[in-house]
């Protein structure tokens, strides 16, 4: 055991719920197979997969954890009501660890630190008690914001109602609730946690640097495909501020799609982006061993 794991104990409400996710989330697969099948419950399940990984990409990530863009309060909703869906921990205390992990990446204070193996940046991590109090100073601008601080106080009661009551109620439209609990509430959601903590794994361990070697971060475009653009890893640790993961043109990257988009109806606005000269100065620097 590990130094990091050994001063841990187990959460085991985490630890249950996530086995009994993983369950019903088996429960989902055997449900589209055997049971009465329902192409509704496939789309409510492909928009609530659309909707909440948007939510934690576009929202607790690039705009709550970074503010690469401003965002009108009922995008700010949206993302909040839909992250809460995501059941990955309030906006708050989700953009607190993005921030320690970005400022002690690769460190013993790193709370996904790769140094500790796959699994533990994984999940295991989520499976250890964190005794850690938010410290005000480090998230002030997100406590400042009134809708942020509703949803981490009801953050509980927000997971349970966008993430199984109300599939479960939209099921009863098509004559098949169960089906839409299972499958849009527990398939769904543990595909978006695996694709999630990949950026956490993976592009960690696989991939390549072109913007810098100083920490373990990488870029791959098959993480890319399966976290709405989120594997652009390495670009990302070298230029957290900008809205963009995927810099270049061809890269897979709807989350910078779906920004920019919401720009042009007045959605978002200053969106930050990083200068065409600092990244290939970045990437000069790689090549000659400097960065």
């Amino acid at each position: 055991m590990t130094t990091r794991t050994a001063a841990r104990s187990l959460d085991w409400t985490n630890t249950l719920f996530i086995a009994t996710a993983h369950l019903l989330g088996l429960v989902g697969v055997f449900w589209l197979i055997f049971a009465d099948f329902h192409w509704q419950t496939l789309v409510l399940a492909f928009v609530w997969l659309v909707f909440a990984s948007l939510s934690i990409t576009g929202g607790y990530h690039r705009l709550f954890s970074h503010p690469t863009y401003k965002a009108r309060w009922p995008l700010r909703l949206f993302y909040l009501l839909f992250g809460a869906a995501g059941v990955q921990n309030s906006a708050l205390k989700w953009s607190y660890d993005h921030r320690i992990h970005h400022a002690k990446t690769d460190t013993h204070d790193d709370p996904y630190n790769i140094g500790q193996g796959f699994w533990w940046a994984h999940i295991a991590w989520i499976l250890y008690r964190d005794d850690r109090e938010i410290e005000p100073a480090k998230v002030r601008d997100l406590l400042d914001d009134p809708l942020v601080r509703f949803q981490h106080k009801f953050y509980v009661p927000l997971a349970i109602l966008f993430g199984a009551v109300l599939p479960f109620c939209l099921g009863l439209l098509w004559g098949d609730p169960w089906g839409a609990l299972f499958v849009a509430g527990f398939l769904r959601l543990i595909l978006q946690w695996h694709a999630t903590f990949s950026v956490n794994s993976f592009t960690h361990m696989i991939g390549s640097q072109p913007y810098s070697t100083r920490s373990s971060a990488r870029d791959s475009f098959l993480a890319a495909l399966i976290t709405m653009g989120e594997g652009y890893h390495n670009f990302h640790h070298k230029f957290q501020a900008d809205y963009r993961n995927g810099v270049r043109w061809y890269h897979f990257d709807p989350t910078k799609w779906w920004v920019y988009t919401l720009s042009k109806v007045g959605l978002t606005r200053d969106l930050r982006r990083t200068s065409k000269e600092r990244i290939e100065n970045a990437r000069k620097a790689v090549a000659s061993g400097m960065g």
